[in-house]
């Protein structure tokens, strides 16, 4: 059965609803290697100050990155004209960014705390064997250094081991090299070109659910979380 997906999420003083788009918008771009301070930095950071588990994903200092990496501004402009190819123009300048760490990512989606948002994300790490998978769309990419996306932030997603069918935390062993370092945008979805580029269409549900103000995903018009293995929607009890 196929679902059928609800994000509630803020507008202005308002809880507005929309439909979860299943479009994932995917490319590789011409970035510069990290120099080998930033990469010892990033690893520093990952291994000894957050402790970075198997599914964790978090935010990483970013300004200590752009002061340290002088090629930190192609990487930007690489992702900038992207976007503006995909008839996004000067969005992402107007967005917030943020630097961030995974070792994996559970499955999950973010439409809890940023319905309002798509996320673009830059992929900065070499490649380590880990795609980043949408159960619900069927999208499968790899993740390597240049690899740029854009989606629905209710779209359940996670990072996964290549070649397997759902996330386990035993693909991450302590003694490998499995963390990735990656850019992140928050795109305003009620921007137009957001939301012509994801084919997002708004005030689809007649009434708001009970919880009217809170940010939530209702499938076939319940609450529902994911599960974090294997992606699949479940009930909440």
């Amino acid at each position: 059965m196929r679902h059928v997906l609800t994000s509630y999420f803020w507008s202005g003083d308002a809880i507005r609803s929309r439909n979860v788009s299943d479009i994932v918008l995917s490319g590789t771009l011409d970035v510069p290697s990290p120099p080998a301070r930033v990469l010892a930095d990033w690893d520093r950071e990952t291994s000894s100050r957050m402790v970075l588990e198997p599914g964790d994903v978090e935010v990483m200092p970013l300004a200590r990155t752009q002061v340290r990496w002088p090629d930190y501004a192609r990487c930007v402009r690489a992702i900038s004209e992207w976007t503006s190819a995909l008839c996004l123009p000067a969005v992402l300048a107007a967005s917030d960014i943020a630097l961030m760490a995974c070792r994996g990512a559970r499955y999950h989606h973010d439409g809890a705390q940023y319905g309002g948002a798509a996320f673009c994300n830059l992929f900065l790490s070499e490649d380590k064997g880990l795609d980043v998978h949408f159960p619900g769309t069927g999208h499968r990419i790899p993740l390597t250094r240049g690899t740029a996306l854009i989606f629905d932030t209710g779209q359940p997603h996670g990072v996964i081991r290549r070649g397997s069918s759902g996330f386990s935390a035993a693909d991450f062993a302590p003694d490998q090299d499995c963390t990735q370092i990656f850019l992140t945008w928050e795109l305003p979805i009620e921007d137009v070109h957001v939301a012509r580029a994801l084919n997002v269409v708004f005030d689809i549900a007649p009434s708001t659910p009970l919880q009217a103000d809170e940010e939530q995903v209702c499938v076939n018009g319940e609450p529902a979380s994911v599960c974090p293995e294997s992606g699949r929607w479940r009930r909440l009890e």
